[in-house]
């Protein structure tokens, strides 16, 4: 061991390397991504070798990387009996380092040996990490460390500007501007103007919104020339897609020659795309190893849902990845509390019919972007056990909320309503979907829950009346798209009729449009629950659809106004959108995902 701290002492860390007891003494924490640390290499979806291996004494030390798992692994051969290979792990560009992650020593007999595999990065805790692999024989090597500059729409480090946004006011500095810019493909750059030589100007970059930015800071430090007033730095990319890092923020800051000033402008995001930039703030919060956003089940699929009309809307396929991930990983059973206060049990089956049914509606979207047939079996998995609460015994018809035959709504008629139509229009030869749509349609317009404004209210009472609870904008936005599924499928001029009227109602409605803008009844008192901040955005989701097929300009104006709107009165300088689409508000991802679907419906497609 004392061999190795001089290497390492050589090598010029300022971190002491612990012992391997020590190491096993006082464990690190699992980090977890895709998969967490420690899975073994024979998982691995690839094998690359981005960095030159080492050799030490004749031994090769090898990192081996996987982009697809987001992992590394170290190998050592041409050894001998006690030999050893480790991987160290720095998350703050290399100045410190969790040591001998996975030490394996080749055993007698053999001439080599394997590490396991660690992440590369913990996008669930917000940092981007480095990898190299070491070997211990006779001498202490290590490779380089594995992605020291981030890569998205190019490197960092580069240069030509593809545009010019100032997302944010430049700071001031003793007569001197220092300004943040970032081009149409969201790299960043700094310049420091109206100066003197000797200034220096450069950039921060954060994956915590600006919490702290280790491995970040300085970046390409520059500083003003003999002879100059102005200096600008390289190009820096603000996403590391690789490491599942999104929503990185960067400001840019100066130093004035003279005394110790400095100044730095906010922290921003790229703006310059708007459903990008809103989609970028949403995967921010996104958990790989789990695949979703964390504590909302119903939601999350609402929010793949969107992604997916993101995705599909823009024809980009930079996170299909994660349709893939959130189906595997959540497909199984999980008890009450892990991600649903209902016990979950398999194929996103529940006891809340409305929450299964949401998941159906996804996987049907997953199928559309991806022609891959296993997301239409699962969306007709959960339709034939939704089926199963039809009921005609009370009302005459409609589906039941809840597996204990509580209630019947809007919510989960207005679903299975889409649902079962939009089976209809991918099952060639069906005919019995589409019964089920257009008996389910009936039933709903004939149930009284339409007032007589063209709103749609909560529900029933026991006696089969409207109930006169809250109109919510997420079912009118429901009875819109099942319609308008349903008119696919049956090319009925009257159900089409109906859908516009469902949107013409909400559009002009004082309670769901005041002053043009969509929203909620329990807005203005900022009480919202976490259920009722990703309303709005379904409500668009089926008005995009309208206006998509219908190709009224009506509804494309409406479209654009909340999109204006959002993008000029509810966002700040990290892109983040708030509850209320007019004034902002509180923000996490639920209003974030039901904002990115009110941009989306002003979105032409690509």
């Amino acid at each position: 061991m004392r061999s190795l701290l001089v290497v390492l002492a050589l090598l010029g860390t300022t971190l002491a390397v612990p012992t391997s007891a020590q190491a096993e003494a006082v464990p690190l924490a699992q980090v977890c991504s895709v998969s967490c640390d420690t899975l073994d290499p024979s998982r691995a979806q690839e094998e690359t070798f981005p960095v030159p291996e080492k050799v030490i004494n004749g031994r090769r030390v090898v990192l081996h990387v996987s982009d697809k798992d987001s992992m590394a692994w170290g190998s050592i051969d041409n050894g001998v009996t006690n030999d050893a290979v480790w991987l160290d792990r720095s998350w703050d560009g290399g100045a410190t380092w969790e040591g001998l992650l996975g030490k394996a020593s080749i055993p007698s007999g053999w001439t080599g040996t394997r590490t396991l595999m660690y992440n590369l990065a913990d996008p669930g805790g917000h940092r981007r990490g480095m990898i190299r692999a070491c070997g211990d024989a006779a001498g202490v090597d290590c490779t380089a460390w594995v992605y020291s500059a981030v890569c998205a729409a190019a490197c960092d480090g580069s240069n030509g500007p593809s545009g010019d946004n100032q997302p944010v006011p430049s700071a001031s500095l003793s007569g001197r501007r220092i300004a943040l810019h970032i081009d149409n493909r969201g790299m960043a750059w700094g310049t420091i103007d109206t100066g003197r030589a000797g200034d220096e100007v450069w950039l921060d970059r954060s994956w915590n919104e600006g919490a702290s930015w280790p491995g970040g800071s300085s970046l390409g430090r520059v500083g003003v020339g003999s002879g100059s007033a102005a200096a600008q730095t390289k190009l820096y990319a603000t996403a590391d897609p690789r490491s599942k890092l999104y929503g990185g923020a960067v400001r840019a800051c100066g130093r004035a020659v003279e005394g110790q000033n400095g100044a730095c402008t906010a922290w921003a995001r790229p703006a310059s795309d708007r459903a990008s930039a809103a989609a970028d703030a949403l995967m921010y919060s996104y958990q790989p190893n789990t695949a979703w956003w964390l504590s909302s089940w119903w939601n999350s699929a609402v929010a793949l849902t969107t992604v997916m009309d993101y995705q599909q809307r823009t024809r980009r396929t930079d996170l299909r990845w994660m349709v893939n991930e959130m189906f595997d990983k959540n497909k199984g059973v999980f008890p009450a509390g892990v991600k649903s206060g209902d016990a979950l049990e398999g194929n996103f089956i529940s006891r809340a019919i409305d929450d299964t049914e949401w998941w159906a509606i996804a996987w049907i979207q997953a199928y559309d972007l991806t022609g891959e047939r296993k997301y239409l079996d699962m969306a007709v998995t959960i339709a034939n056990y939704v089926h199963g609460y039809w009921d005609t015994g009370s009302c005459g018809g409609g589906v039941w909320w809840d597996r204990e035959r509580t209630y019947k709504n809007a919510v989960t008629i207005g679903l299975y309503i889409r649902m079962t139509a939009a089976l209809h229009n991918r099952l060639p030869g069906d005919s019995v979907w589409l019964q089920r749509a257009t008996t389910s349609w009936n039933w709903f317009t004939n149930s009284g829950m339409i007032n007589s404004a063209g709103l749609v209210n909560d529900g029933l009472t026991g006696s089969c009346t409207n109930n006169g609870q809250a109109v919510w904008t997420y079912n009118q936005g429901l009875a819109i798209g099942g319609a308008l599924e349903l008119w696919r499928a049956t090319g009925d001029a009257a159900v089409l009729a109906k859908a516009r009227q469902l949107g013409d109602a909400a559009m002009s409605s004082t309670l769901l449009s005041p002053g043009g803008i969509l929203t909620e009844s329990c807005d203005a008192a900022g009480n919202c629950d976490d259920n009722q901040k990703q309303f709005k955005g379904i409500f668009m989701r089926y008005l995009m659809d309208l206006a998509d097929s219908t190709g009224d300009a009506s509804y494309k104006t409406y479209a654009q106004r909340q999109a204006d709107s959002i993008w000029q009165n509810d966002r700040d300088s990290l892109n983040r959108l708030g509850q209320r689409w007019a004034a902002g508000g509180v923000r996490d991802w639920r209003t974030q995902a039901s904002g990115l679907g009110g941009l989306l419906a002003a979105t032409p497609k690509s």
